[in-house]
């Protein structure tokens, strides 16, 4: 590269706030000089004819250290904190006072909900600053996930000898003083709406509901409102005392909208914490039990089984999920066992999960040659068989309009108290009806 090309690269670097589009003019120009001296043959450069591999060990360095130029320069367009402008905080570095008294301001606007300060030991110098507040606030009896915490920190929250630092991986030493505030929780963004739900269980920390069909759970594209989420913070209201510094409940596992059954939820951080640890583990150490019921198409040949294949997203159609090959997809078992058989139409499965994913007891059963009844985007291929099926049972499979799918029995440890839970719902009167022709079908 040519002095040129550094003297253009160093002029941009040292402006604190440069025009993008500019700079990022000057740097192609800069690289494409660096481009045509290489061509005409540089120190240290080996090369072929155009079209074959281009060795520089030179102009290689150079290029990387000019693309690496410009991600600083895109980092420097990103406005700073309110309380950081003029100078970002780093490792340890001071803080103006009136900075930290503005930070202080924008803590107290939300409302301080506690204030904790923590003595480094001498066999704790070294450790990551987000390690280190995750062992002090758990042996507080505090219940802060790291990454709480590491937002926390980045929010300008925490101060080490009186002096704010944003980086989590800031390396504590011994003898220092490490500062957190926690701001009380936030009220969310989801509104509270009155809708109808039926609780199985709650108490101070959590509640069990069996959520009906067609309830979406969160928010999201196409479904703003009208969901679990705004049913609970209307049902719990000042009861949530905040999940993530945000007064939300705490979702830790999901039901498709069209799947009916029991789904548990968290009131406070403490619970959430413990049920996010419990549905990671997959029942292996923690006890965790979720089974479902389904009506699927045709008669397995064997009375249970296990399938354990992986999951991902489908190579074609991103909105559905498929099996895939292990380095590219997610582990997913599933135990299955036929507990009712409707002559060769169809069969009532009991699918105990060891995994949670997307669509996985749909994409599974398909996968063995059952797909569920009413399933729009893994059964469709059985459509026409439900001209197989006696008039009543084709009537109910209509009235139906979903994947004949639902959550029946849902068990775990308290994750605060320990107690041992246990839920069971009877399916829901469509599935009912639909069990009930078949059933009469069959005969």
């Amino acid at each position: 590269m040519d002095k040129s090309a550094f003297d253009i690269v160093g002029r941009f670097l040292r402006a604190p706030f440069c025009a993008g589009a500019r700079a990022g003019r000057e740097l192609w120009r800069a690289s494409e000089r660096s481009r045509c001296f290489l061509r005409r043959g540089a120190p240290n450069t080996e090369y072929k004819r155009p079209g074959r591999t281009l060795r520089a060990r030179r102009g290689l360095f150079r290029r990387r250290w000019l693309v690496a130029a410009g991600l600083a320069l895109r980092r420097d367009e990103i406005s700073p904190p309110p309380y950081m402008s003029g100078k970002r905080a780093g490792r340890g570095s001071k803080v103006p006072t009136d900075l930290r008294d503005q930070a202080d301001l924008v803590a107290a606007e939300r409302g301080k909900a506690s204030s904790r300060a923590f003595r480094v030991g001498p066999e704790r110098g070294g450790e990551r600053l987000d390690r280190f507040l995750a062992a002090e606030v758990s042996a507080c009896g505090l219940s802060l996930s790291r990454t709480r915490l590491k937002a926390l920190i980045e929010a300008g929250c925490v101060a080490v000898d009186d002096a704010l630092v944003t980086d989590a991986s800031f390396c504590v030493r011994a003898g220092q003083t490490i500062g957190l505030e926690v701001p009380a929780a936030t009220d969310a963004a989801p509104v509270g709406q009155d809708i109808p739900l039926n609780v199985a269980f709650e108490d101070d920390h959590l509640l069990v509901i069996d959520k009906p069909a067609g309830l979406v759970v969160h928010p999201a594209a196409g479904h703003l409102d009208g969901t679990l989420v705004n049913a609970l913070i209307a049902h719990c209201g000042a009861s949530l005392s905040g999940i993530g510094g945000v007064r939300r409940p705490g979702i830790v596992h999901r039901l498709d909208k069209d799947t009916s059954g029991l789904m548990v939820v968290a009131k406070t951080d403490e619970a959430h914490h413990g049920l996010a640890k419990t549905f990671a583990d997959h029942g292996k150490t923690l006890s965790l039990t979720r089974e479902y019921l389904c009506l699927a198409w045709g008669t397995p040949t064997r009375a249970s089984g296990v399938i354990d294949a992986p999951l991902g997203r489908h190579a074609v159609d991103r909105e559905k999920i498929a099996i895939v090959p292990e380095a590219r997809g997610r582990h997913a078992v599933t135990h299955w066992r036929a507990l009712e058989r409707f002559g060769a139409d169809a069969s009532l499965i009991a699918c105990r999960l060891e995994t949670g994913r997307t669509h996985q007891i749909r994409v599974h059963m398909a996968s063995m040659g059952h797909p569920l009844l009413g399933d729009p985007v893994y059964g469709q291929g059985f459509k026409s068989k439900a001209a197989r099926l006696s008039p009543q049972a084709q009537a109910a499979l209509k009235a139906l309009a979903r994947q004949a799918l639902h959550a029946a029995v849902l068990g775990f440890a308290h994750p605060v108290t320990g107690a041992p839970l246990h839920f069971e719902s009877a399916p829901p009167r469509d599935m009912l009806d639909l069990q009930a022709a078949l059933a009469a079908g069959a005969k």
